[in-house]
């Protein structure tokens, strides 16, 4: 199964926007964005309306994002906008474009793909909310576009054990690995994330374990796959630390625990509502409207509807309307 991460290979990515800013103004954009439902408000939105307002909604195509796209979809229809359903764009590169250019009015965004991934910085920021202002900050100096306050999920990068893992170890965080036996340090993890600085050789080099070294990880503790077949290896046994994005739906599915970076070393990736600066401007009722809805959403929250996508294969509009039900903000 493809993973449900977002996009992190800056280069790559950083190339494919430019060579589709001509490609995106020169056609319409084409998405698969479906039904999407429609319920009266309730709760602490009730008395919010966006009666004649026209916007789009925007989103990449993996499912939490499209989870994210529909949960927008669904409030402001439901308070009485007009909303044209772009989401499932195939690529943060396109759906990034298509936002820059106006085709996209609204989008969920990640704060560190925004200053690693667009914005080309290389040293993430480590406090959540410094990370956070930087991006906003920068983003609506350069491109008119307005970050809302981020949503407490952070879908980056971990590493997950499974329980009979946890119970040998009694290991909860990264801190602990130096504790356990050279031999039982063993990790699966992508190609791509052995070879990077940022990836897991400064990884093991913050947390004490150097690669290579005597006392750290040997190159045969390591198993290397694509992205979807980790997290099986690791529920099956093959390595006792298995790289993760933290909510990802397999991580409920398969019974694993992700681990807390506890000296901070990977980026913070906090959704965020992204709204072009004229369109917030002409209907400041949607960041009222949207702002409950954000302070809802954890890491536990999104494992769960993922998990309800990646694993049992409901429909992203079905499982973004009914968890706004259960949460009082529609009816």
């Amino acid at each position: 199964m493809a993973r449900t991460g977002d996009a992190r290979r800056r280069p790559v990515v950083a190339i494919l926007i430019a060579s589709l800013a001509l490609l995106l103004s020169s056609c319409g954009l084409g998405t698969a964005g479906g039904f999407v439902p429609t319920g009266t408000l309730a709760g602490p939105v009730a008395d919010i309306r966006m009666d004649g307002a026209s916007v789009s909604v925007g989103s990449k195509n993996f499912n939490e994002n499209i989870i994210l796209g529909k949960m927008a979809i669904i409030m402001m229809q439901s308070a009485g906008a007009s909303v044209k359903d772009l989401t499932n764009i195939p690529g943060s590169a396109a759906a990034r474009q298509a936002h820059l250019e106006g085709q996209i009015d609204i989008m969920w965004e990640y704060t560190g793909t925004a200053w690693i991934t667009y914005m080309g910085q290389d040293e993430p920021i480590p406090d959540t909310q410094k990370q956070y202002e930087a991006v906003r900050d920068a983003d609506l100096a350069e491109n008119s576009l307005v970050w809302l306050p981020p949503a407490p999920l952070d879908n980056t990068y971990s590493f997950a054990v499974t329980q009979e893992v946890q119970e040998k170890f009694g290991i909860t965080k990264m801190s602990q690995w130096p504790d356990i036996p050279i031999e039982e340090r063993t990790f699966c993890v992508e190609s791509e994330f052995t070879n990077r600085p940022d990836g897991l050789p400064g990884m093991l080099e913050r947390y004490g374990i150097p690669l290579d070294d005597p006392d750290g990880v040997p190159q045969a503790n390591l198993r290397t796959y694509q992205t979807g077949a980790v997290y099986e290896a690791t529920a099956n046994g093959i390595c006792n630390f298995g790289e993760v994005f933290t909510t990802d739906g397999r991580i409920v599915s398969l019974d694993l625990t992700v681990l807390e970076d506890d000296l901070g070393f990977f980026p913070k990736y906090n959704a965020a509502l992204v709204v072009r600066q004229e369109v917030l401007d002409e209907y400041p009722q949607l960041a009222e409207l949207m702002a409950p809805v954000t302070e809802k959403l954890t890491n536990d929250v999104m494992l769960g509807l993922n998990a309800q996508v990646d694993v049992d294969g409901r429909e992203p509009a079905d499982v973004a309307f009914e968890w706004l039900k259960q949460e009082g903000f529609i009816e």
